[in-house]
């Protein structure tokens, strides 16, 4: 791929491309925590940018794309922000995670630029966090719970639910907050119980024996948690003999943690699309190829897809809008109602930009393995208000 051949001559910081390039600045993480979920993400980007550029360019220009490593850090990501505003940057594509990629999406919503967060699924990466030129290209903690509180109510005729939140970060919470929005209002649905842990506590023993004390066995336990403490959870859990369905959101899509959780069935997580050569779409399988073409493996979970989204969407926009300006891109996107992508429809409006609606994948791990056994959309959109319960 060019633009990872080329990647450190196209990544000082301060050098202004050519004019007649439209620059795209990456503020993203190369090293620290958000390292796993930023690199996936951006280097999905950059293929859609390969495409772009070998289908002619954008408004009859190339793409060029230069970086700074935010390093997972705060003020790093300010820093990296301003670097690539000095560096001729056009818009800016930021962390997965909103606390550390805010700091360089702030950056260019003061120039009036565009940023795309590359895949934060909390309300705040967008217009209620950082302004009107801000968006995300993934879709929502709390589309994922209610997501699962509808298909497991429907498909898998669940109707008792126990909630087990892990309090380390704000996705989990959306998780959950979907979830606990959607369940009790199906048919017969009623969440029994709930609890709380830490992604680092060596032992949630008193949450188990707390389920165990119920009169029977919740249908559903919807763990809203991360790896490792989610992989250390759905161990202890089915170590004590508890065999109740667990659902998740899809941070924990991957088989990569499943080593720490032998032979675990009755697993369920919604993603965006398939890593493992069974999405229905043949263009996300096509996409899977490509990736591995430029970076020798599939994408090890489907964290990778936003960023190719998030490119598509914004050079659609541009292409409408007929400029790079922010406001008007931005203009652009907010008209786009069930906008197509290789991994599903995506709509944009004023008051929201992210996917509070989303047909989902449903993968389920029976015998250690993954695969996608359902699709699902849930029946009306996440409220905002409710996106913004905290």
């Amino acid at each position: 791929m060019k633009h990872l051949l080329f990647a450190a001559a196209l990544a000082v910081p301060g050098l202004p491309a050519a004019a007649e390039d439209i620059t795209i600045g990456f503020a993203t993480a190369k090293s620290g925590w958000l390292e796993a979920y930023d690199t996936p993400a951006a280097t999905a980007a950059r293929i859609r940018i390969d495409e772009i550029n070998a289908n002619g360019g954008l408004l009859g220009q190339q793409i060029k794309w230069i970086e700074a490593d935010t390093k997972t850090d705060r003020a790093q990501s300010a820093k990296a922000g301003l670097q690539l505003i000095d560096g001729g940057a056009d818009m800016m594509v930021v962390s997965c995670d909103y606390d550390f990629g805010a700091p360089a999406a702030l950056a260019a919503e003061s120039e009036g630029m565009n940023s795309f967060f590359l895949c934060a699924e909390d309300v705040k990466a967008g217009i209620q966090g950082v302004g009107p030129n801000s968006f995300s290209g993934s879709v929502l903690a709390a589309v994922q719970g209610a997501t699962m509180a509808e298909w497991s109510h429907a498909r898998r005729e669940a109707r008792s639910a126990y909630v087990l939140l892990d309090t380390i970060i704000e996705y989990n919470k959306g998780i959950c907050r979907g979830f606990d929005w959607m369940f009790p209002r199906l048919d017969g649905a009623e969440i029994v119980g709930r609890d709380t842990f830490k992604n680092d506590d060596a032992s949630i023993a008193s949450q188990i024996t707390r389920i165990k004390s119920l009169p029977e066995q919740p249908d559903v336990i919807m763990l809203c948690s991360v790896i490792p403490g989610a992989a250390s959870a759905v161990r202890q859990l089915r170590a004590a003999g508890i065999d109740s369905l667990i659902l998740n959101g899809s941070a924990v899509d991957g088989s990569y943690w499943l080593d720490a959780t032998p032979d675990l069935s009755g697993f369920v997580v919604p993603v965006q699309g398939s890593i493992y050569g069974d999405d229905p779409r043949p263009e996300v399988e096509a996409f899977n190829k490509a990736y591995e073409a430029a970076t020798g493996a599939r994408p090890a979970s489907s964290y990778a897809y936003p960023g190719y989204i998030l490119i598509d969407l914004w050079a659609k926009a541009v292409e409408r809008a007929g400029s790079v300006d922010g406001a008007a891109v931005t203009a652009e996107l907010e008209k786009m109602r069930d906008e197509p992508t290789a991994f599903g429809p995506r709509t944009f409006t004023p008051e929201l930009h992210h996917q509070n609606y989303a047909q989902m994948q449903i993968v389920e791990i029976t015998d250690a393995t993954p695969a996608v056994t359902d699709s699902w959309t849930i029946s009306e959109p996440v409220p905002l208000d409710v996106l913004l319960k905290r």
